[in-house]
């Protein structure tokens, strides 16, 4: 278990939590996504879906999904690239999520982009935010933890945002970058590197 993964992420209520505590590094469970997914799903099957979910029916699931107990995906979404959402979660109008794990309780609120994040437990992301996953270097994604850079091996991965965070509206979530539990994100912000528990990034 990665300690750093314990301090961003409450998952011990998690449906999956097998996927943080078995992790060795931070962007462990976005690596092991596909292979998880694809034992919990079985060959057959493209979807789980819990009790009291509500899918709109102009939103569009185009790989496989886990999705938790009385969650809402609303209309004009798009989900891709094999995604994990909790319980009690709302994925509002025209949002794009991809490969990316979502936790219980949060909330994505609409015209967002989701790529390669893991978001931990009761986030509030507002409108038309965005969790980037690419380098327009093409170089793999780093991680910056005090004045030590890890590199993940990975083109594309996104951002860890701890449990409680806020994100501002139409604020950027820059590959890699890493938010402690209960951050504020002010709105039309750039976000890099690492933030420590309580951060306010205006």
């Amino acid at each position: 278990m990665n300690k750093l993964l314990s301090d961003l992420f409450e998952y011990s209520g998690f449906s999956h939590a097998s996927l943080f505590s078995e992790s060795q590094n931070l962007w462990d469970p976005i690596k092991n996504l596909d292979l998880y997914i694809e034992n919990f799903l079985g060959p057959t099957r493209e979807i789980f879906q819990g009790e009291g979910v509500k899918i709109d029916p102009s939103a569009k699931i185009k790989d496989k999904l886990i999705i938790g107990n009385n969650s809402t995906i609303a209309d004009s979404v798009l989900i891709r690239g094999n995604c994990i959402i909790g319980d009690n979660v709302h994925i509002g109008h025209g949002v794009e999520i991809k490969h990316s794990i979502i936790m219980n309780d949060s909330a994505v609120a609409h015209l967002n982009y989701i790529g390669d994040a893991i978001i931990g437990r009761n986030v509030n992301i507002g409108g038309g935010a965005i969790v980037a996953n690419w380098r327009f270097d093409k170089k793999n994604v780093t991680l910056k933890i005090g004045d030590e850079k890890l590199d993940t091996g990975m083109e594309k991965f996104g951002a860890l945002i701890g449990d409680g965070a806020r994100i501002g509206v139409n604020s950027a979530i820059n590959p890699g970058a890493i938010l402690g539990k209960n951050s504020v994100v002010y709105p039309l912000v750039s976000v890099f590197g690492s933030h420590i528990e309580g951060s306010i990034i205006k």
